[in-house]
């Protein structure tokens, strides 16, 4: 397993570094604290992941984010020191980041995040070959990891794209708060409000799109549960 940590400081370039050496014995870290060279390194090196700081030196992190999405589905973790705002961590996730961690870090709570975002970035590989689902006027593309109602595509986020497949997949039944933790966002998480907030998006986008949010309807203090008669 490869790392790039795009950081300009070396203390966290040094941090990182250690953790995968003590915690992942084989996985090798390369760095480099320019956004540009970083962007290049992500066609050179191949990384298995990327490790992203927001505040770089030559341009934004967002920036970095959005240049490599052009080219590249590699799992992309955001590291930041910065109070992030809802505003910019909304940014980050349309941009397809998969995940956030900030500074300062527990070496645990970082592992645990960037084992997450390799994990879902093997199933996304894996469902290439998986057949569309359609439900409704719904069509959920797996191999190309999109969704469109009516013929029209519906631009979701990773979160909320991942948790429309979850749901969709398990069609008629009610999924935990837990188990969609789990599943979507990855150990660690333990504050039911993200779903909360996702699950508003992901109506609202639908809605927008001319479908019926109560598509997902929830069950209170337990989950929620993906609907096909609607």
């Amino acid at each position: 397993m490869k790392a790039l940590v795009i950081e300009d400081s070396k203390e966290i370039v040094e941090s990182v570094s250690l953790i995968f050496q003590l915690r992942w014995p084989g996985a090798k870290v390369v760095s480099t604290e320019s956004g540009k060279k970083g962007i290049e390194m992500v066609e050179t090196e191949s990384p298995d992941v990327v490790i992203l700081d927001i505040g770089l030196p030559d341009m934004e992190g967002f920036e970095v984010l959005r240049q490599i999405r052009s080219f590249s589905d590699v799992p992309v973790v955001i590291l930041t020191g910065r109070a992030i705002s809802e505003i910019d961590k909304i940014k980050g996730f349309e941009l397809r980041a998969d995940d956030y961690v900030i500074k300062p870090f527990s070496p645990g709570e970082f592992l645990v995040r960037v084992k997450n975002a390799l994990t879902h970035a093997r199933i996304s590989s894996a469902e290439a070959g998986v057949l569309p689902l359609a439900v409704n006027n719904l069509v959920i593309d797996f191999a190309n990891r999109n969704v469109s109602f009516g013929g029209m595509p519906v631009s979701l986020t990773p979160s909320e794209y991942k948790l429309l497949c979850y749901l969709a997949r398990n069609a008629g039944r009610v999924l935990s708060h837990e188990s969609i933790l789990r599943v979507v966002w990855g150990e660690g998480y333990e504050e039911t409000d993200v779903i909360k907030t996702c699950v508003y998006e992901l109506r609202r986008k639908l809605a927008q799109a001319g479908a019926n949010p109560e598509i997902i309807t929830s069950e209170r203090g337990y989950g929620y549960q993906f609907v096909t008669l609607v």
